[in-house]
């Protein structure tokens, strides 16, 4: 069967995915469609719904009631994770009472730093606009995902908060749960475990092919080095990719029992593949 899959144009979710959409694993089940799109894009589009499988912001979950959460393919940070960048550095207690440029309103970026800074001032823009929105002035800081997280210094910047070191002193060192795929429940329980099997083939795949599968993740490496995307990638694809276990499962329901503790998402029922 024929089966919708949209990821972003980020070199990660490209590792991922390498294997399946370059035939180096076929699948007696599936052929892809392909669609790549920014990640609040796709958050949007599952809240329609669109796609049958669809990488989304952990957040996202909260409002796509028709998709069931994969257990493989999640974008965890071990430690790490989104960072706030401004010109110069910021005491933690001012952040809340300045403009701040965020990737989208559905990203887990935006609920984790609600999270610790309370309800803010904000400016939603597509990510890889964020730093020259800091450098130009017209945010106070920049709350940035993806690459930047590892090349802030490169563009003058300063990192003032890290959500990913905050994450794990307040959880006991859980995974941070940032992205995930999810597919349609309407496919069905067996034809959501053989996806999640078949993704999680082609990741253990690009793990242990890493050069060929970073060949490919480096069309979407927006001009970065690819010592730095080498980094990110193995930053992103890590363990807790391949199958989130416990752990993972654990973190994306505490980031929820935390936010709705705050009144930051609606009360949902959570569905995540068995």
């Amino acid at each position: 069967m024929e089966i919708s899959v949209g990821h972003t144009p980020d070199s990660d979710d490209a590792f991922m995915f390498y294997a399946m959409l370059t035939g180096k694993i076929p699948s007696p089940d599936f052929s892809i469609k392909h669609i790549v799109e920014d990640i609040e894009v796709l958050n949007k589009k599952a809240s329609n719904p669109e796609l049958d499988v669809t990488a989304v912001s952990v957040h996202a979950c909260a409002y796509i009631p028709d998709y069931t959460i994969l257990r493989s393919g999640g974008s965890f940070g071990l430690g790490y994770g989104p960072i706030v960048i401004a010109k110069k550095m910021i005491p933690g207690d001012e952040l809340k009472k300045l403009k701040i440029a965020i990737p989208g309103k559905m990203t887990s970026a935006f609920l984790l730093l609600q999270l610790i800074i309370g309800k803010f001032d904000y400016a939603e823009m597509n990510f890889t606009e964020i730093p020259s929105a800091v450098l130009n002035g017209k945010v106070d800081a920049g709350l940035v995902i993806h690459e930047t997280q590892l090349s802030y210094d490169q563009e003058k910047l300063t990192k003032v908060l890290d959500v990913g070191e905050w994450w794990e002193k307040n959880t006991d060192g859980l995974p941070v749960p940032l992205g995930i795929n999810v597919i349609n429940n309407r496919l069905g329980p067996e034809i959501i475990k053989k996806f999640d099997d078949y993704l999680r083939s082609s990741i253990k795949y690009a793990r242990s092919h890493t050069e060929e599968a970073l060949d490919y993740a480096m069309r979407y490496g927006r001009g970065k080095p690819r010592s730095l995307i080498e980094k990110f990638v193995k930053m992103y694809v890590n363990e807790v990719t391949v199958d989130m276990g416990e752990k993972g499962e654990l973190a994306i329901r505490h980031l929820f029992y935390m936010a709705k503790k705050k009144n930051l998402v609606p009360d949902f029922e959570l569905k995540i593949a068995s």
